[in-house]
């Protein structure tokens, strides 16, 4: 079965095909990406409108390149997929309208897929690929969650974040320090030339006994040291930068050992914009050797939201009989999207 998926919950247009034929991992076909970085740089943030206008521009003509690096034509897709939540409500419903005309033009079957379940399984993509069951630490700009996986639609939720998510720590913190948009990469770029012990900032929920996470109070902090330096801060930048990454870097590790340790399992699987941080791969790499686990990624390229990770997700579901179709072949082909989604509401019963 060839799945085409698309991808338009944020700032990121994508469109992938998968071949998801027999019972093994799907395999990528073909795959094209587009940020809006750029045009949401002079904003100092994601503009929703914006965003929703240039998925219009860019889902056909990437579509388009997608096939044709898989060398195949439209004709040749059997099932369409499309992110349905959560995301930004008007950028949702670019994607799922053009996949659901798409699959009507074809008269083939739609299926809506859950964003964070496309990023809980992206690392089955990689040239290292997990198995279940594994620990999920799941850390993207507006999500930090740690969930037991057992399967496809399997999720048991352990600990998530009270407030701001690590990605959300890393871009406000960012900002504090004038770094702009997007402040996440730039305050790890700029964190490399720092020492990370220069300034002691609090690690939220580090010893609280519970697998939550907390950065709303860090990011206070960065704010108070940076008005405590006041001139001194350009010079000090490189520094409060190092020491805000070494805070939250250390909270994910040892919550996600601490959620290993609890369930018994020696696999980690780490997805999301932020596992892409260099920082985070080091440390989780090292306490994950030192207690002889293992520990998996999706591939760089892959870490931000692309079509890949939907198509993928599409794939494994239909292989574990999971279609949960919004439209069947030539019918109902109404959709709908859901901006506030918990991943939750997609386990099975245990």
């Amino acid at each position: 079965m060839l799945i085409l998926g698309i991808e338009s919950s944020c700032d990121e247009t994508g469109v992938a095909l998968v071949d998801a034929s027999g019972s093994g991992i799907p395999r990528l076909l073909g795959h094209a990406l587009h940020s809006q970085i750029e045009m949401h740089q002079a904003y100092g943030g994601v503009v929703p409108e914006l965003a929703s206008r240039d998925h219009i521009r860019r889902v056909l003509p990437l579509t388009e390149a997608a096939l044709a690096q898989a060398g195949l034509g439209l004709d040749a897709v059997d099932l369409v997929a499309y992110t349905r939540g959560p995301g930004l409500a008007g950028a949702l419903l670019v994607g799922a309208g053009v996949a659901c005309a798409i699959a009507a033009a074809l008269d083939k079957p739609t299926l809506g897929v859950h964003h964070l379940e496309g990023h809980l399984l992206s690392p089955f993509l990689s040239a290292d690929p997990p198995e279940f069951p594994f620990i999920a630490l799941l850390v993207s700009g507006g999500h930090t969650q740690l969930m037991r996986v057992d399967g496809v639609g399997r999720y048991q939720l352990l600990g998530e974040t009270i407030d701001d998510a690590a990605g959300e720590a890393f871009d406000k913190s960012a900002k504090l320090l004038g770094l702009g948009y997007p402040g996440g990469p730039a305050l790890s770029r700029l964190a490399q030339q720092g020492d990370p012990q220069a300034f002691k900032l609090p690690r939220p929920l580090l010893h609280s006994g519970d697998l939550d996470f907390s950065f709303a109070g860090l990011k206070t902090a960065v704010l108070t040291q940076a008005r405590k330096l006041g001139a001194e801060l350009p010079a000090r930048q490189a520094d409060l930068a190092a020491s805000t990454q070494a805070a939250i870097v250390e909270v994910l590790v040892k919550k996600s050992v601490a959620a290993l340790k609890q369930s018994g399992l020696k696999r980690l699987v780490v997805a999301g914009g932020v596992g892409a941080n260099a920082a985070l791969r080091e440390q989780l790499n090292a306490a994950c050797a030192k207690r002889g686990w293992r520990v998996h990624y999706p591939e760089l390229h892959l870490c931000t939201d692309n079509g890949a990770m939907i198509a993928l997700a599409a794939g494994m579901r239909v292989q574990a009989g999971l279609t949960d179709a919004a439209g069947s072949a030539g019918t109902g082909y109404a959709f709908d999207v859901k901006p506030r989604w918990p991943l939750a509401e997609l386990s099975l019963p245990a």
